[in-house]
């Protein structure tokens, strides 16, 4: 259930206490979860509530790939989009290595590279791109005898190239984010609790009717980090603006005996990868290979059944020398949520954070990618020092007493 709003003349029952503090973060996927180490480390008493688990729906989901935009020059060409964003694995890295404004030190890295690779007989345009000056350092052609093992093997006759991109371990992610600072991390209960708004629209407080009391969260800024949450939150403080779209996928895992992991993706005939693959240790010692690129977004019209089915004839054509022994197959629909954009499915470019103009103590987030979350602080950073919100309200003795909120599992699990 969604946030309900009141307004402020609607007196509460229980004992109320008044908690003043300076920047509430609603949403608790990679967005908040990075927001709050940020805006933390730079001082600022910033709290978080979450209502389900921590990194649940898109953050989960994600395939942990930390990219530097190479994926959209596959058209041939350098796009706003991937110089945007050209910087993010370095800055990942950075904080990887607890060398960052952001400690990550304790997450864990799957591949430190990423590949493209071509399936035999694709044409030579792109290639000779992959070449040019216009990339060189940030993609290598790879020889035969550095491939990795999966293409190790006469049948693979394609062309191979390395990324300098990384893939992150998300469940462990998720953790060094929440152990961080998770005395100021709260699961909240939107039935026992309520923003309250002002008569000029500005929201007063955020009202959680905890035991016997009723706290009353009084903050500099609120943020919205919800995710598709974001939008339930606007329409409750009658706000339009800003509008926001789905981006939706439909994504094939399957579990097998084969033993050996792969990060890459799969050229094909258009500017997205025909096939993106992430693999993920489970539990039981298993690998799941995780699957995005065109068939997540083009199976988004088909049933389960069909998708894995299209899903097994790629990975035939693409790995025909693969034994991959006894499989286990499913699939996950997920909604990216984004701002929307000015021509129907446009690919945002960078991470969207912008103050309401018509609430002015709300402040409205999208990362738009995993990539982006460090995007996404530096920029909401950057207009609290244009709005004047510097630090003021230390401690969080009151709040002790709220539950925390568990840190979701991948979904095969």
């Amino acid at each position: 259930m969604g946030p309900s709003i009141l307004k402020t003349n609607r007196k509460m029952s229980k004992t109320q206490q008044k908690i003043k503090v300076d920047i509430t973060i609603i949403g608790g996927g990679i967005a908040g979860l990075w927001l709050l180490n940020y805006l933390r480390a730079q001082g600022y008493n910033a709290i978080l509530f979450e209502q389900e688990a921590l990194g649940s729906g898109q953050t989960i989901a994600s395939q942990g790939i930390i990219h530097g935009g190479m994926k959209y020059t596959l058209g041939g060409t350098l796009t706003g989009s991937s110089e945007a964003i050209a910087e993010m694995p370095n800055h990942w890295r950075s904080c990887l290595a607890g060398q960052g404004d952001v400690n990550l030190s304790r997450a864990k890295i799957l591949s430190d590279q990423i590949y493209f690779w071509s399936h035999a007989g694709f044409g030579s345009k792109l290639m000779t791109f992959f070449a040019s000056q216009a990339i060189r350092g940030r993609i290598t052609a790879v020889t035969k005898p550095d491939y990795p093992p999966v293409f190790q093997n006469d049948s693979f006759n394609g062309k191979l190239y390395r990324l300098q991109d990384i893939v992150v371990d998300m469940p462990s992610v998720l953790q060094a984010l929440t152990e961080n600072y998770q005395k100021a991390i709260f699961k909240i209960d939107w039935q026992q609790a309520q923003l309250t708004q002002a008569d000029d629209g500005q929201v007063k407080a955020l009202q959680i009717h905890h035991q016997e009391k009723t706290l009353v969260i009084q903050s500099q800024r609120f943020i919205f980090t919800a995710g598709e949450g974001n939008e339930t939150l606007l329409q409750q403080l009658s706000l339009t603006q800003p509008a926001m779209q789905r981006r939706p996928l439909h994504q094939v895992w399957f579990k097998h005996d084969y033993p050996h992991a792969l990060y890459a993706h799969c050229i094909g005939n258009s500017a997205l990868p025909r096939l993106t693959l992430s693999s993920h240790a489970t539990f039981g010692g298993k690998w799941i290979w995780y699957l995005g690129g065109e068939l997540a977004t083009k199976g988004i019209e088909q049933s389960e059944s069909e998708l894995i089915t299209k899903a097994k004839q790629e990975l035939k054509k693409l790995f025909s020398w693969i034994d991959f022994g006894e499989t286990q197959w499913g699939c996950l629909r997920i909604n990216r949520a984004e701002p929307k954009q000015r021509a129907s499915m446009l690919l945002p470019d960078k991470a969207y954070v912008a103050a309401s103009d018509k609430v002015k103590n709300v402040i409205i987030a999208w990362p738009t990618k995993l990539t982006l979350s460090p995007n996404l602080a530096h920029e909401v950073g950057a207009l609290l020092q244009k709005q004047q919100i510097n630090p003021k309200y230390p401690g969080l003795n009151e709040l002790t007493n709220l539950p925390h909120p568990p840190i979701a599992k991948p979904f095969w699990e």
